[in-house]
């Protein structure tokens, strides 16, 4: 397929496969927490607002959730189809790992996600609240598994190796490897962030809409300004909190994976009376040449930002084996893409604040353009980062102990090529189907809640619940039997 090898091949297929994945899971740890509140903000308040948009978000949570799970599964196959030398070499630390997942996680998400789905009015206001917290507990559980699993992949400790084989000593170790915990806080807060954009970038579409056809205000505009309002206080406090984890998680890759901050720099070497790395703003690093084209250089910044100390200087690339150097051409942008990314979600978070100071938060067009085209911000720099870290961990797949050439399965470029090419139409088919679905969910936006009809009366059979339904959950000519009823929640 286009002169690539087994490998090569290989690589792209399971990028393709986790980058379609990781936009589920992200979506649905940030809805999950999201519906807890607002079904927290129900029950303390009795506002209906609140309840309307958790049902709204139910729906959207649902089917981010399934197709999570699907994508999910094909990602574990491939562990045993194309990289079976991986899976023997490091299979008892990630193995397990990924089974604490499925009886953790996975399992207390299944267990509730009925409940909260199907549940609201067949048990009672605390048994549900306490379901919705438990999927939403389940989403960060699931992540902790999987990160841990990965982290220790980047970061490996608590280990030895027997034949070949990596034994794991010590699972605390194995768990809380150095990288761990900056890359799970760093991944749930792109999460909860990824899903504040999307939720103001939905508002702000409806707003736009209404703004059009004359409608600037009114009764029916409540849960949608509630749903920007909140989705912009959120941009506002997480995005500079994102920045600052960020940060501390750069002093850890420099400590123990330096070549990937010098290729994401574009930085090949240190002039023998330099002081201070500069911060190489563009540029076009070439893997040939050994040198960065074009570069647009601020003195001294990048090894302020890098080491916090004002002469501080980082290894260049040329310092390390050209067998073992991540491709900068690559990472030097995904790396950029990531943080201008971040740098327009705080300046979004800002102008909500100035708006808001000045009672504009719902009315300028300016603005809530901007919040819509920023709704696929949040993906796109999680995207971004994860390519930036799995390809800096190349040309390892197990940090400084297994090199990616080794974990590939032996297969031919044929059989690779034409499975690639059948998950590439099939992804675009599914998830394509799927991602229309949750636009066209968006597109109808929150409306007032109506509890279904317990029975259909004479002639009528019973309603059925449709909780991921984009048609009305109830038809027209119900007779009031879906109208809200909010005594027994105040």
């Amino acid at each position: 397929m286009l002169g690539f090898t087994a490998l090569e091949l290989a690589r792209i297929q399971f990028g393709f496969t986790i980058s379609f994945h990781i936009i589920f899971p992200a979506i649905t740890i940030g809805l999950a927490s999201y519906l807890a509140v607002l079904e927290a903000c129900w029950l303390r308040t009795g506002r209906e607002v609140y309840r309307d948009l958790y049902h709204f978000w139910l729906k959207i949570f649902a089917v981010n959730f399934g197709m999570g799970v699907v994508s999910g599964l094909v990602m574990a196959y491939q562990f045993g189809t194309n990289w079976s030398f991986f899976s023997e070499f490091a299979g008892s630390v990630t193995g397990p790992l990924l089974a604490y997942e499925v009886l953790t996680a996975f399992f207390l998400e299944a267990g509730f996600l009925g409940v909260m789905m199907f549940g609201w009015r067949r048990v009672g206001p605390a048994l549900h609240f306490v379901s919705t917290v438990m999927v939403a507990i389940g989403t960060l559980i699931s992540a902790t598994w999987i990160l841990a699993s990965n982290s220790w992949m980047q970061t490996p400790q608590g280990y030895r190796i027997v034949d070949g084989r990596v034994i794991p000593d010590d699972w605390l170790q194995v768990i809380f490897n150095p990288s761990f915990p900056y890359r799970l806080a760093h991944m749930s807060v792109a999460a909860f962030l990824a899903t504040a954009l999307f939720v103001g970038a939905s508002a702000a579409w409806h707003l736009l809409r209404d703004r059009k056809r004359g409608n600037d205000g009114g009764k029916d505009q409540k849960a949608v300004r509630k749903m920007l309002s909140m989705a912009m206080w959120m941009v506002l406090i997480v995005a500079p909190i994102q920045a600052v984890i960020g940060d501390f998680h750069g002093l850890n890759t420099l400590k123990h994976q330096p070549a990937k901050i010098a290729a994401v720099e574009g930085h090949w070497e240190n002039a023998p009376d330099s002081k201070g790395t500069p911060l190489i703003l563009f540029g076009w690093p070439d893997m040939a040449q050994e040198k960065t084209r074009f570069a647009l250089e601020i003195p001294r910044l990048g090894g302020l930002i890098l080491t916090h100390e004002w002469d501080g200087q980082i290894k260049g690339l040329k310092e390390f084996a050209p067998e073992d150097r991540p491709n900068s051409t690559i990472l030097f942008w995904t790396f950029r893409i990531m943080v201008g990314l971040g740098m327009l979600m705080i300046l979004l978070g800002l102008w909500s604040l100035w708006l808001r100071r000045r009672d504009a938060l719902f009315s300028s067009p300016w603005f809530l353009r901007a919040a819509v085209c920023m709704g696929p911000a949040g993906l796109m720099a999680i995207l971004a980062g994860w390519y930036t870290t799995e390809i800096g961990r190349q040309p390892w797949v197990v940090y400084g102990l297994m090199r990616t050439r080794d974990a590939v399965s032996a297969h031919g470029a044929g059989p690779l090529a034409l499975t690639l090419g059948l998950f590439i139409v099939v992804y675009l088919f599914i998830f394509g189907m799927g991602a229309a679905y949750v636009l066209r969910l968006v597109r109808k936006g929150p409306a007032p809640y109506r509890e279904p009809a317990a029975h259909g009366g004479p002639g009528r059979g019973r309603q059925q619940m449709r909780p991921i339904s984009a048609a009305d959950e109830m038809p027209s000519d119900t007779g009031g039997a879906g109208a809200s009823d909010t005594s027994d929640r105040n």
